[in-house]
Parts: C-alpha cells; sequence; structure tokens
C-alpha cells in the first residue's frame, strides 16, 4: 500500500515538472484579484472551458485549457475569464478579459506590461473603450479605438487581440458551445 502511494505521489510530482499547472503565479494570483473586484466576491472557482479540435481550428483565437475558464460561485454562474499574451515592440504583454453571465465584456486588465514604451494600454480610460462588447462586435484601431501617441503598437496588438477574441466569442455561441 505504502509503495503504490509513493508510485502515484512521484507520478504527481512528475506530472507537474513536465506539464506544469497551467497559467503562471504571479498571472493567476492578478487573475484571481480582478475576479473578486469585477463581481464583488471573495471566492470562485475556475472550470477551464474545453472546445473541440475541430471547432477550435476555425477559432481566430484558440481555446486552451489554460486561458479560458468558467467562473462560478458556489451554484452561482458569474460568467468567463480569458488570460493571453499579445505582442508589443519586443516583448508580449499579459492581458485579462471578463465577460458576465451575457458574454459581454465586464472588464478588461493588462495584467503584466514588460516594456518602457505603450504601457498606456494597461489605463482603465483606454480599455474601457472595450466593455460591453460581445461576439457580435468588431473593434478596430483605424475606425471605432482610439490609439495612444507612443503606444501604436501595442494599441494595434490588443486591438487586433481583442477583435479576435470576440469573433472566437461569438463562433462559440453561434456552436452552441458557450
Amino acid at each position: 500500500m505504502f509503495r503504490r502511494k509513493g508510485i502515484i505521489g512521484i507520478f504527481l510530482v512528475i506530472s507537474v515538472v513536465l506539464f506544469g499547472f497551467g497559467l503562471p503565479k504571479n498571472v493567476q494570483k492578478k487573475l484571481t484579484k480582478e475576479v473578486q473586484k469585477a463581481f464583488e466576491i471573495e471566492s470562485f472557482q475556475m472550470d477551464a472551458v474545453i472546445i473541440s479540435e475541430a471547432l477550435n481550428a476555425k477559432l481566430p483565437t484558440k481555446i486552451t485549457a489554460d486561458n479560458f475558464h468558467k467562473l462560478t460561485n458556489g451554484d452561482e454562474f458569474l460568467g468567463y475569464a480569458f488570460v493571453d499574451q499579445a505582442p508589443s515592440k519586443t516583448a508580449k504583454f499579459d492581458y485579462l478579459i471578463l465577460f458576465d453571465k451575457d458574454l459581454k465584456v465586464k472588464h478588461s486588465k493588462v495584467i503584466i506590461y514588460r516594456e518602457e514604451y505603450g504601457g498606456e494600454i494597461g489605463s482603465k480610460r483606454w480599455l474601457k473603450q472595450f466593455l460591453g462588447m460581445s461576439g457580435t462586435d468588431r473593434v478596430d484601431y483605424e475606425s471605432n479605438i482610439d490609439g495612444i501617441a507612443g503606444a501604436t503598437i501595442s494599441v494595434r496588438s490588443m486591438t487586433n487581440a481583442m477583435d479576435d477574441l470576440l469573433q472566437t466569442i461569438g463562433i462559440l455561441q453561434e456552436n452552441g458551445a458557450l
């Protein structure tokens, strides 16, 4: 009995080392804080949203077990959390998008920005442009999203990432996956 438990323990340790737990600890900590603040709750559960490979192949933004989660508080469905990275000039930045029950953007946040310039895309004022958007909306830097002087690359990157995500949400809704 002890030997079998030891083998199982070793297997779990190897699995964690090889495959990890998904989100980096610093990103997970910030995600937790933002969910608590946006939904005004103390605790919640995150469950990965699993999409078939065939449907995922059709999506502009690929859904993985690490980037798209259903949020619940006990039996209450809260919405969804999407966390990913987008390119800036020489690095990538981490961002979070929270959707409400109706799959409308409830909150957006640049979690970690790794460049000296362009960090202004993390401002609440700029990010509020995405609030209330859903899978039927399109966003474009040149037409309905304001630019930021000195952050053109990051603005375009975040806007493109948001447009792809909104299209993905629309496709998932049309296919009954959400």
